[in-house]
């Protein structure tokens, strides 16, 4: 029985897209509206990978089933929709063992992947530098490792096509062995790389250093180009930048360097956090964090809670960080009476209103901006002009710029 995972190095192919449909579950920590939540993103994330969405089946268990993830019946209408429809992919919206992807597959036989393969194919995929390229490949065979016994005893060469962007080799043996002689040259690699970023930020000098972190397509690139007035790639896909961008802005006379880091995620796969730590050094060395959040997101504030969480797991909780509420010309809110109960309404509120909400009031120095529409852009630079001249004020006492 073989088990198709994901693995490096992308093949490109023109063949057409593929199809999909998406699975999640009801469960005792999860109601329908946050899996509803979920299965949007997993879509969105499926449309990144380049597959074409067909359905989405939700069924309510009080746990997954261990061996096939969904019960028996929901099982057999899934199959059944996947013969009729001849669809490529089933992709699960949590992380499969490897007996449940073994025994999912022997039921649907199709290609079967799970939230983690997903995110792992489309870092393979967006992946441009020996930096990225290395931290991905070492992610895919980190998760790799664990699913090898009875899987398969050699791969063959892989056909393009979601999950399976293989190293292009006529055969690998895969046994433990090997697989971890090849993760131990890759953190070797990464090391080597590794120190020659360092040397990088050490040439950088004491200049003030401000990181923008915040969730996945929330419009950092696009607020980095505005502000460095660069032309880094943006579009309106998950993870669009893998690799740190810095860049030297100067506001009014005062020169600071703004970095561009890779977004983060519910559930992103352990394997990606450890293997991108050296990435997000430069979130951990910089002396500001602009923490970027999309306010159109029904969900704005779990995501919030996410990137604080992700933070904390990368030891860079403690910086000084002021949030950037982002896309503001799609935001819509409305503020009823107590006593109104009609259906909830969204109406446009000006920026002055936003000014007054909770979120203002809970976030202390925060700016309301769009950075794709240009609008209140000066607020972000006043506040950044303001923050940075404290650090450099102790850093630089006597500069000229300051009196």
């Amino acid at each position: 029985m073989r088990v198709f995972l994901a693995m490096p190095k992308p093949i490109i192919t023109t063949q057409k897209p593929e199809t999909a449909i998406l699975i999640g579950i009801i469960d005792q920590d999860r109601d329908a509206a946050t899996v509803e939540e979920y299965l949007q993103e997993l879509a969105f994330l499926t449309e990144t990978a380049g597959a074409i969405l067909e359905k989405t089946f939700v069924q309510k268990l009080d746990y997954p089933n261990p061996r096939t993830f969904v019960g028996s019946g929901k099982l057999l209408e899934i199959r059944e929709y996947v013969a009729m429809n001849n669809i490529d992919l089933v992709i699960f919206d949590d992380e499969l063992t490897p007996s449940q992807l073994r025994n999912i597959e022997r039921e649907l036989k199709c290609r079967i992947l799970d939230r983690t393969n997903l995110i792992l194919d489309i870092f393979a995929r967006r992946a441009q530098t020996a930096h990225a390229k290395t931290q991905v490949e070492l992610a895919q065979y980190e998760y790799l490792l664990p699913r090898l016994t009875g899987m398969w005893t050699h791969l063959e060469r892989q056909r393009g096509g979601i999950g399976l962007r293989g190293p292009g080799e006529t055969e690998i043996e895969t046994d433990r062995r090997i697989i971890r002689d090849k993760i131990a040259k890759l953190k070797e690699d990464l090391k080597r790389i590794d120190k020659q970023k360092s040397v990088q930020r050490k040439n950088r000098g004491k200049m003030v250093r401000v990181a923008l972190v915040g969730y996945t397509n929330v419009g950092k690139s696009t607020l980095m180009n505005v502000v460095s007035k660069s032309d880094i790639f943006a579009e309106n896909k998950l993870f669009a930048t893998l690799d740190t961008t810095v860049r030297k802005v100067v506001i009014g006379n005062l020169p600071f360097l703004l970095s561009d880091t890779v977004g983060f995620i519910r559930k992103l796969p352990h394997t990606l956090v450890e293997s991108f730590k050296s990435t997000l050094d430069e979130v951990r060395e910089s002396d500001i964090l602009l923490h970027v959040v999309d306010i159109s997101h029904p969900n704005f504030e779990e995501q919030i809670d996410i990137v604080n969480q992700t933070l904390l797991e990368i030891d860079a909780r403690h910086k000084p960080t002021y949030i950037v509420f982002n896309k503001i010309d799609a935001f819509r809110y409305v503020v009823k009476e107590e006593d109104d109960l009609s259906p909830d309404t969204r109406e446009n509120i000006s920026l002055d209103d936003l000014k007054k909400t909770w979120m203002a009031k809970n976030n202390g120095a925060c700016v309301f901006i769009s950075a794709k529409k240009l609008e209140n852009i000066k607020a972000i630079r006043d506040l950044l002009y303001e923050k940075v001249k404290e650090i450099h004020a102790k850093r630089y006492p006597y500069d000229d710029f300051l009196y």
